[in-house]
């Protein structure tokens, strides 16, 4: 058993994992930038040591740093959190190098599914079904020009090495695919330093359905249903449910088998997300998130699992702690992402709590870390808080979610809560039917810039 783990992250993801190591009695060390010294996470942690100034690059991406505070603290082993070095496969090589154990899965499948060209082709040997798309990168324009052609527009053209939505572009027809193309490439070179990329088919209004995936490291793999992430803003998730609306027990049992075999072949290690396009009954792979996702409290609540508990338990070494058959699902849950953004324009909002207050009661969640007095710094990420909730069915979580926004308070800083009280007014949220396009055009119409 770990005697000490390191969380190598910030904010409500590090109060996450610290929670798990008190309650499983392993002693945690937080690490934090000058900027963190009053963060929460710090606060609750056993120990906390500083490694460097706001800047995330000179902090909590700074690999020396991390692997020093280890030193220092007598850590085991790292947790990552989300974000950040989750998905670094060179630093979990050097956490390894060191003789400490990284709390996730193996560099080489981090490596592999990192890049989404080797990944779509991993995916494919595994029998997962694809997104019609080119064999590997696209290296001019006249090929991306034929392929167009040849696929049938709408297409996308994707950064190999992206996400967030940034080196993504849509072309709906011939006469869009230079401009999108050239774009893209840009983006992917400015963002991530490599403008490669591929094109696939662009799905007109699929939703996007996720699958939580979880191996043992030795063959031994579990799914725990589905995450529908469709409400989403430039690519960013907005509204997470589970079980999916729209998804049926055959279909559930159909993806999530061929996902749980895909994990055991490949002996992936701890927890892991492989994500879809869903339309017309089908399921595309876009991409596998080797980490613990923000949204993971949905699944916690509909299965009674911690994941982060069975991540520090794999990492361990030890069998995973329930079977297929163990897992059945009971009722439905909803998060909502609360960010400190100010409406319509979802600028970034920094600035001091001068009050707060997390709703309570049956079946209300809320991970944040947030307090009266504090600052939000204007680093990192706007995510501040999220809300989850747990009904017997889909009508009572809705309910639940109203209530318990309608009881939390974060005052000083201008968030995305009146967001929420809206789009829970909408018939679309209510009966769930909305795809990934839906809340773009919403807000287009609703909360125009």
């Amino acid at each position: 058993m770990f005697e000490k783990i390191l969380i190598a992250n910030r904010g409500e993801i590090a109060l996450r994992v610290i929670r798990a190591c008190r309650e499983m009695g392993i002693q945690s060390v937080a690490v934090h930038s000058t900027a963190d010294s009053d963060a929460m996470h710090v606060r609750m942690a056993d120990e906390s040591v500083c490694i460097g100034p706001p800047s995330g690059a000179q902090s909590y991406l700074s690999i020396p740093a991390i692997i020093s505070a280890c030193e220092i603290s007598g850590a085991q082993a790292i947790h990552p959190g989300y974000g950040f070095l989750s998905e670094n496969a060179k630093f979990v090589q050097i956490v390894e190098d060191h003789g400490l154990t990284f709390i996730g899965p193996s560099a080489a499948h981090i490596r592999i599914m990192g890049d989404k060209i080797t990944a779509k082709e991993t995916a494919k040997s595994l029998g997962i079904p694809c997104v019609p798309g080119s064999e590997g990168g696209v290296a001019d324009l006249e090929t991306a020009q034929r392929l167009g052609a040849e696929m049938g527009y709408p297409v996308i053209i994707k950064a190999t090495a992206g996400g967030g939505g940034r080196g993504m572009k849509v072309a709906h027809d011939a006469s869009e695919m230079e401009r999108a193309f050239l774009t893209a490439r840009s983006e992917a070179k400015a963002a991530f330093g490599n403008d490669e990329v591929y094109i696939e088919k662009y799905l007109t209004t699929p939703r996007h359905i996720e699958v939580q995936v979880f191996g043992d490291g030795k063959g031994g793999a579990v799914h725990l249903g589905e995450r529908d992430c469709s409400l989403q803003r430039r690519h960013q998730k907005v509204l997470e449910e589970a079980p999916g609306p729209v998804i049926t027990e055959e279909e559930r049992a159909r993806i999530g088998k061929i996902c749980a075999d895909a994990v055991a072949e490949m002996k992936y290690s701890g927890a892991g997300t492989i994500e879809f396009l869903y339309e017309n009954g089908e399921f595309f792979f876009i991409e596998m998130n080797t980490r613990l996702q923000v949204e993971h409290p949905v699944t916690e609540a509909i299965f009674g699992v911690d994941l982060v508990r069975e991540q520090i338990r794999v990492a361990e070494g030890y069998p995973l702690s329930f079977g297929q058959e163990d897992l059945q699902i009971n009722g439905h849950a909803i998060e909502v992402r609360i960010n400190a953004e100010k409406l319509p324009n979802f600028a970034p909002s920094p600035g001091r709590i001068t009050q707060y207050h997390a709703p309570g009661g049956l079946g209300v969640r809320i991970d944040s870390a947030l307090y009266d007095g504090y600052s939000i710094p204007p680093y990192y990420d706007s995510l501040i808080g999220k809300l989850i909730v747990h009904g017997r069915d889909r009508p009572e979580a809705l309910s639940r979610l109203n209530r318990a926004l309608a009881e939390l308070i974060v005052d000083g800083v201008d968030t995305t809560i009146p967001l929420f009280h809206a789009l829970l007014q909408e018939e679309a949220v209510i009966t769930g039917e909305y795809n990934i396009h839906w809340l773009e055009h919403w807000l287009e119409q609703n909360l125009p810039a």
